[in-house]
Order: structure tokens, then C-alpha cells, then sequence
């Protein structure tokens, strides 16, 4: 783990056009270099920031400096209570905001998981200034990863399965034989760790489940808010910038995801970390680090 705890990150309040404040945190190395600039997109939506910071912050000692936030609706920002604030648009002119406030010209963007989307349509709208982007662990064909979904619970046998359906029927989704289900597929599939890293306990315990279910759904593996039917492959193509598209063996969004995005990717490079799930950072991190490094000091 790195030498630097979160509390010794700097942090700042924005207080966006909308009236709500979001938090955001700022790590630089001893001599910041303004060309060594990573902005993160954590996953979600509605988890804290901490589980994706927290790791990335042993970049410094390779002179990055790294920026995340708490999006709207968790961590230390604002928790409003309205459900129409949760949607990918709002999402992505939220962090322009952000970068606008925080005065960024060219920076690197990695996104993760749910970040991925984000980020996406984020690149898609800002690409002049994005020096880099990172996809990591993400999908960009919402309908595809559902039917990959699909793919990993018949794993557990169809009779667990349709214990499954039934439950998600019936809308009793806390039986325990439900969540028994959900936390099997949560260790081979979130992370394979057979204890979870601090960071990620916090910010999972932190989870504030509005957005996520407006958004997403009822779990990890649960598709029924309002991005289910996006895919946003199609417009890839216009993704004219370096970028690295990455995942775990055994990701809950599978690497047959990151291969469709590698795939309509002008300029990309695919990387799938074995015997990791979906957070290869804190599976392996010397592996993943070193990958992301390498991308990241590409002379381009």
C-alpha cells in the first residue's frame, strides 16, 4: 500500500453553478510537473472516492499528481435527495465543472468501473483536453455486459439462479439466501482478495445507494435503472487521443467488455490482469501499476 495516507491529501470545496458542493482531493508530489497530471472517476455511482484514491496515490512517487472527488451525492459532498440529479448527463457537466474550477488544462483521466461510463461521455464531449484516457474495468455497451452478467450467475447452478429471478420478482432482495448469492459472486467477481482492503470496506460502507439504484440498480449484477440500454460504442470511433483499455480475469464487467471498447478504439492498447477481478489495483498492484506507468510516461 502507498506511504500516504488520504488523510494528507489536500482538499478543496467547490460549490458548483447548481447551488451543491462537492469535495475534492489534490495529491502532488514534492516538485509538481503540470504535464504529470491524473484526474480519477471512481466507480458507482454514489461510492466515496477513497477506495480508487487511496491506491493511485503511490503514483506520486513516480511525480504524478493525482486529483479525485467526491461526485455529487456521496463522500463528503452534498447528499441531495431528488433522483431526477441522477443521470449520466448531469454526471458528466458536473465534472466539467469540476475541472473548470479547479483551473485544469491538460491532464490524463482514468476512469473506473461505472467511471468508465463517465468518463466516456466526458471524453467524448472534452477530448482536446485530455492528454490520456484510461478505461479500466468498465463497460461501454450496457445491454452486452447484462447479457455477460448473465454468463457469470449461471455459474452458480441454475437452481441458485432461479432462486435469484424469483427474488427479483418478488422484490425481496435482502433474503439471505439472495445476498448469500450476491456476496459469492462479489469475491469472485469485485474483488478476490479473501480480506478487502480498508479503503474499499470505508467507501463500500459509505455507499449511498440513491443514485446507484436510479442509475443502475439494485446490485453489481442487477441492471434496471435508467443506463441500461446505453451504449455508447458506436461513437468510440471519434476517441482521437492515446488510450488503454484494462481488466481482470475474472472482472464482473468481463474482459469481453474491454475488448469491444479496445476493439472501437482508434489508438488504444487492451491489457487483461490475470487472476484479478474487478480491482486489479489492490489484487495486483505492482502488476497493474507498472502497466498503467508505462502507458502513462508513453512519449505521445
Amino acid at each position: 500500500m502507498t506511504k500516504y495516507p488520504i488523510s494528507q491529501v489536500a482538499t478543496k470545496d467547490l460549490t458548483l453553478s447548481s447551488g451543491f458542493t462537492v469535495k475534492t482531493y489534490k495529491a502532488e508530489p514534492s516538485v509538481p510537473d503540470s504535464g504529470k497530471v491524473l484526474v480519477l472517476l471512481n466507480g458507482g455511482p454514489g461510492l466515496p472516492c477513497e477506495y480508487l484514491l487511496a491506491p493511485h496515490l503511490r503514483l506520486l512517487e513516480h511525480g504524478w499528481t493525482v486529483i479525485s472527488y467526491d461526485q455529487l451525492g456521496c463522500g463528503q459532498s452534498d447528499r441531495p435527495k431528488d433522483d431526477s440529479l441522477w443521470t449520466l448527463e448531469r454526471y458528466v457537466s458536473e465534472l466539467e465543472e469540476i475541472v473548470a474550477l479547479l483551473g485544469l488544462d491538460r491532464y490524463c483521466l482514468l476512469g473506473h468501473s461505472w467511471g468508465t461510463w463517465l468518463g466516456t461521455e466526458f471524453s467524448l464531449r472534452n477530448q482536446r483536453a485530455i492528454r490520456k484516457l484510461i478505461l479500466a474495468d468498465g463497460a461501454c455497451d450496457i445491454p452486452h455486459l447484462v447479457s455477460e452478467l448473465n454468463r457469470l450467475r449461471y455459474a452458480l447452478g441454475n437452481d441458485t439462479v432461479q432462486m435469484m429471478l424469483r427474488h427479483e420478482a418478488q422484490g425481496t432482495l435482502d433474503h439471505e439466501e439472495y445476498r448469500a448469492a450476491i456476496t459469492i459472486l462479489n469475491y469472485r467477481h469485485v474483488c478476490r482478495l479473501p480480506v478487502w482492503p480498508e479503503p474499499l470496506v470505508r467507501s463500500i460502507a459509505a455507499w449511498n445507494m440513491d443514485p446507484y439504484v436510479a442509475m443502475q440498480g439494485p446490485n453489481e449484477f442487477t441492471y434496471t435503472g435508467n443506463m441500461r440500454a446505453w451504449n455508447r460504442i458506436p461513437a468510440m470511433s471519434r476517441l482521437q487521443l492515446p488510450c488503454l483499455v484494462i481488466s481482470g480475469e475474472f472482472d464482473e464487467l468481463p474482459p469481453s467488455c474491454s475488448y469491444l471498447i479496445h476493439n472501437a478504439l482508434p489508438d488504444s492498447r487492451l491489457h487483461i490482469f490475470p487472476g484479478c477481478s474487478h480491482m486489479p489495483f489492490y489484487e495486483d498492484p505492482d502488476a497493474y501499476f507498472t502497466r498503467l506507468l508505462d502507458f502513462l510516461n508513453l512519449d505521445k
